[in-house]
């Protein structure tokens, strides 16, 4: 039997789409062994002696090339004589539980047998100070243990705050690191101070405990590796945080105002994505994108009136983190939603309003109908509507066609496919995406 209000936007039109290519500037680094290799040829790596137990952190997002990537650390480590071991570095994240961790380690490529080395995995944490405002700063037992400890990250904006450091080695060592006690510690007192308690948390821990160095990672617009750098433990923090604006610069978009703004801007009636998850934001759904950020003191260039998220990446391991900054979700997403995992996550940071669920529609088709139906178009028959695979891959997408005479004038982006019906297949849109999208 169909729900009632599912017959009230049967009857909503949808509009022929085309596929679209956008061009970014981007550089890549190659192959991600020699990157790493590279980068170590510098001389802070000399602190590896051997003998030495090294820890090296591994985060919970879906970095590009990051088996490679922490597989060839490890292997640099043990050229050098000393005992690499891979930690799990990401706060509440895996249900808040070390099965949970290493379970979400494992979703991303991390093994022992891709790596080449043990993964230790503990919720157990060590004080190693207090902040002048009585905070503990807490530290990973088993790396605190280590005769040396290498932090691993990939460097970009974060989602909730802008700050000197915001996702990168700071927040790393100083959240991912503390595991669920210390990531609670820092996000006490609201989500617009944590920018200023990763840095005095990593302020201390980088005087307090045995970090040697960290390798950051930057990524291009195509969500490829565009190089590796290597930073000192000494005045890493001020290191970073020009890397920070290089990732803001190399940050993809939506082809949604001028041009030659710094990011999006203006006004969208429809965006469908298909897929949330932690591999594509720690949000699931970067804001940096969307600009549907937690905090009202984010700004905000973007307005997109209607957002329906169509499914969660199997990857994320039930993370649903992200539907609530959708206006409307499928019965697949909701089905695939943990409670557990989410809820941890949000009771951690404290924004509660990211384990909310939006409406909730049975499929695909019926969901984007919907927010077609409500988007205040004034003719919902010329909506302007974007698809989208996720918000981390925004090579491709598909345009309403009302969308296509100034997308056609825009620098940078070429219509590739004809117009084209919406297709479903028992409710799952079906418009394919080229090979190299997904």
């Amino acid at each position: 039997m169909i729900p009632n209000y599912v017959k009230l936007v049967e009857n909503t039109p949808l509009p022929r789409i085309a596929l679209c290519r956008q061009t970014f500037a981007a550089a890549r680094a190659g192959d991600p062994a020699a990157a790493v290799a590279t980068a170590m040829n510098v001389s802070c790596v000399e602190k590896i002696k051997p003998g030495m137990s090294i820890a090296i952190t591994a985060g919970s997002r879906g970095l590009a090339d990051l088996p490679e990537l922490l597989a060839a650390i490890v292997a640099q480590v043990r050229d050098r004589g000393a005992h690499p071991f891979v930690v799990p570095a990401m706060g509440s994240h895996g249900g808040a539980t070390a099965e949970g961790q290493t379970a979400l380690l494992a979703k991303l490529g991390i093994t022992e047998q891709t790596v080449g080395c043990e993964i230790r995995s503990s919720m157990e944490t060590d004080e190693i100070g207090t902040l002048e405002n009585g905070m503990s700063v807490r530290m990973d037992r088993h790396a605190n243990a280590a005769d040396g400890i290498i932090l691993f990250n990939r460097v970009k904006p974060h989602t909730s705050f802008r700050a000197p450091n915001e996702s990168g080695l700071a927040k790393m060592l100083s959240i991912g690191l503390g595991k669920q006690s210390g990531a609670e510690m820092c996000h006490s007192r609201g989500i617009d101070n944590v920018g200023i308690f990763v840095g005095q948390m990593a302020r201390m821990k980088l005087a307090r405990c045995k970090v040697l160095f960290g390798i950051a990672t930057l990524e291009n617009a195509y969500d490829e590796l565009a190089r590796v750098v290597v930073l000192d433990s000494d005045g890493m923090l001020e290191a970073e945080e020009p890397l920070l604006q290089e990732a803001m610069r190399n940050m993809p978009r939506l082809p949604v105002g001028p041009i030659e703004a710094p990011t999006a801007s203006g006004q969208l009636d429809v965006l469908v994505v298909d897929e949330i998850g932690k591999e594509f934001s720690g949000t699931g759904m970067d804001p940096n994108i969307t600009h549907r950020f937690t905090s009202p003191k984010m700004q905000v260039h973007l307005h997109i009136a209607r957002l329906a998220a169509l499914g969660l990446s199997a990857r994320s391991n039930g993370n649903g983190n992200g539907a609530a900054r959708a206006d409307v979700v499928t019965a697949r997403l909701e089905a695939d939603f943990d409670r557990e995992a989410v809820y941890a996550n949000a009771l951690t940071s404290q924004v509660v309003m990211q384990a909310k669920i939006p409406m909730v529609m049975p499929c695909d088709q019926t969901a984007i109908k919907t927010v077609i139906k409500t988007c205040g178009a004034a003719d919902i028959a010329q909506v302007r509507l974007l698809r989208i695979p996720n918000t981390l891959q925004l090579e491709y997408l598909y345009a309403s066609e009302a969308m296509l005479p100034e997308l056609r004038e825009r620098e940078g982006l070429t219509v590739v496919g004809d117009l084209q019906e919406m297709t479903f297949s028992q409710g799952r849109l079906t418009n394919p995406w080229p090979d190299a999208q997904v």
